[in-house]
């Protein structure tokens, strides 16, 4: 059979090695109640911004970065797109979030934003796609070429749950706790191109599933691929999508820090650990995001196919041993203590659940993220 040629799958190098980029989805919130408002295009006018778009819902309003070096420039650039919306914001009487889940929103009430393609995706997905009034921060790493995209994203599977649960945020879902650290991403596992990503051995195994992908109808483009992780052929990187909404600037400078260490760990050690480490099964991933969306820095994972364990907590702490000669190279090492910090401390997830436990009252859970993001710091109750 003759092979189909696939418009514009060929994998075009990042032109900065180990770029660093990132992509926010806010909450617009009512000014007064702060519950979700359909007015995101209202702030993209006010702004007049490039670096915002509207989203699915019309109450998501997206930021995206520049092609950064390293978390400094990143941190300016971001900076600067949150004082445009900020001040767009208070000039209409909105208010701004940052987290996974806003924790009364209920998604029925929710108002999608019009546009061929997402009449699609709801003809296609229906239900499946409307529950998802969810918020997360995709990390973009520029990539040398495909086959590295894939040995990358195959590590940082191994990652994913330490890095996940370090941005966890959606503890709470329409008005309920759901008992788990991030709820979200358990959305996204419900539609059928998103979630695990099929594990391929390099970047020609990648197009042939690709290819079998578009010939079965399965997707129409890249675009349908909403993997935990998944190559950006057209950017040249390698795309973390996995992350709820982190609560602060604070956190997103942390996060995205640590991912970036990760990277540079890897482009050095890269062939030593993949020729030492024993890969792990397809289902203990499953597993070990599993027990981070429901226990969250409190879980124990999957180290080995034996079936060993180990605190994550514990392993985030020797995962930042190992890296602190690459943060004292880039000067990233308030950065590793601020992981630290939310590692002992606690993540937004489980100070949003304090304030729940202490007042009972979901409104003061929602004042409490809107005052954490407006100030760009976490603010612990106690510890």
């Amino acid at each position: 059979m003759k092979r189909e040629h696939i418009e514009g799958l060929e994998f075009t190098a990042s032109k900065q090695a180990l770029s660093l980029g990132v992509e926010l989805e806010l909450q617009v919130l009512d000014e007064f109640s702060l519950l979700l408002t359909p007015h995101a295009q209202d702030i993209l006018d006010k702004s007049n911004e490039e670096k915002l778009d509207h989203e699915f819902f019309q109450s998501t309003l997206e930021i995206r970065s520049a092609v950064c070096n390293n978390v400094f420039a990143l941190e300016k650039d971001i900076q600067g797109s949150l004082d445009t919306v900020f001040a767009a914001a208070r000039a209409l009487n909105l208010r701004l979030g940052s987290t996974g889940t806003h924790p009364l929103a209920d998604y029925r009430e929710t108002l999608v934003t019009p546009s061929p393609r997402y009449d699609q995706l709801i003809d296609r997905n229906q239900w499946i796609i409307r529950r998802m009034a969810v918020y997360g921060m995709h990390v973009h790493i520029g990539m040398p070429s495909g086959d590295a995209c894939i040995q990358y994203s195959y590590f940082f599977m191994h990652l994913l749950p330490q890095i996940l649960t370090l941005s966890a945020s959606s503890p709470f879902w329409q008005g309920k706790y759901t008992g788990l650290s991030a709820c979200r991403p358990t959305t996204y596992e419900s539609l059928p191109t998103a979630g695990m990503p099929y594990m391929v051995k390099d970047w020609d195994g990648f197009q042939k599933l690709y290819q079998f992908l578009l010939r079965s109808k399965s997707i129409g483009s890249m675009k349908d691929l909403w993997w935990d992780i998944r190559p950006s052929p057209k950017y040249g990187t390698m795309e973390l999508r996995f992350c709820d909404e982190p609560a602060t600037l604070y956190e997103v400078k942390a996060i995205a820090s640590f991912i970036h260490l990760l990277a540079h760990w890897f482009h050095e050690h890269g062939d030593e650990w993949s020729s030492s480490h024993a890969p792990l099964k397809q289902w203990i991933f499953r597993e070990n995001k599993w027990r981070t969306l429901r226990f969250g820095l409190d879980a124990d994972i999957v180290i080995t196919r034996t079936g060993k364990t180990k605190s994550l907590r514990n392993d985030i702490f020797d995962w930042l041993k190992k890296l602190e000669p690459y943060a004292k190279e880039l000067h990233y090492g308030d950065q590793l203590a601020v992981v630290r910090e939310i590692a002992q401390r606690g993540n937004s997830a489980q100070r949003q659940y304090q304030v729940f436990t202490e007042t009972n009252d979901l409104e003061a859970v929602v004042k409490h993220c809107v005052a954490e993001f407006e100030s760009g710091r976490p603010h612990w109750i106690s510890g």
